[in-house]
């Protein structure tokens, strides 16, 4: 199994910190950044490769996913158009490198490490939520329907539990999925989030929750995002934040 790290965007929102570099680079303790310590979770895993998407800032990542030192394969695909695009494109442009079961998460993805042991344990395919939070106003929901998965927007709020983009994807899933965002942006409909795409063959796919509830899975898409994120870690950890 490989995993798809998806982190061609601009990261605005995170003001002077991504000034210089993606977010995935952000630091998140001490020790590590977002970035590291997906790359370590994964590796960890047992997960051996992994296809990375990159957008303004692809040979800082680069130079700097190939510094860490790990033993996983990586191979980085640039969204030419990232400023113009969403991640819909990116994986586009990623598809050729994608095959068999495949892990896709968002590159400012912060989880801990018994949520990925329970993702790669648990069989088929699968997005994560949470029952036990919130829905959030601005972020992720899934509809969930039958036990299946039916939608993933912002703008869902009935029969919704609150999402992060932490999938896992069977091979027939993944074509399917991949099939729909080749039309979307043969279209020029590239602007969307790739879960568009999704929504309109969903009815297609096994794609099932998986309710992490309380456990570490969070999106770090500004600031404050990045305090709540560090001081869950140290709680994890043992330290101080």
């Amino acid at each position: 199994m490989k995993a798809l790290i998806l982190n061609s965007g601009l990261g605005t929102r995170m003001g002077v910190l991504t000034k210089e570099h993606p977010k995935c680079m952000t630091d998140i303790s001490p020790t590590e950044s977002i970035l590291s310590r997906q790359l370590t979770l994964l590796e960890k895993a047992g997960i051996d490769e992994a296809v990375i998407t990159t957008g303004l800032f692809d040979p800082v990542l680069r130079e700097y996913a190939r510094g860490l030192g790990t033993g996983m394969k990586l191979t980085f695909v640039k969204n030419p158009r990232y400023a113009e695009t969403n991640y819909i494109a990116s994986i586009d442009y990623a598809r050729d490198f994608l095959s068999g079961d495949i892990l896709l998460l968002h590159g400012d993805l912060v989880f801990e490490p018994r949520v990925l042991s329970l993702v790669l344990e648990t069989g088929g395919s699968l997005m994560t939520v949470s029952k036990s939070v919130p829905l959030p106003e601005k972020d992720f929901k899934a509809v969930v329907e039958n036990g299946r998965i039916r939608k993933v927007g912002v703008e869902f709020f009935l029969n919704a539990v609150a999402a992060q983009p932490l999938y896992r994807l069977t091979e027939r899933d993944l074509f399917i999925w991949l099939q729909r965002i080749r039309e979307f942006v043969e279209a020029g409909n590239d602007r969307v989030y790739a879960e568009k795409a999704l929504n309109e063959v969903s009815d297609r796919m096994e794609l099932r929750p998986l309710d992490v509830g309380n456990m570490l899975c969070s999106e770090v898409d500004d600031p404050r995002d990045l305090e709540t994120v560090s001081g869950k870690l140290a709680r994890l950890e043992g330290r101080r934040a």
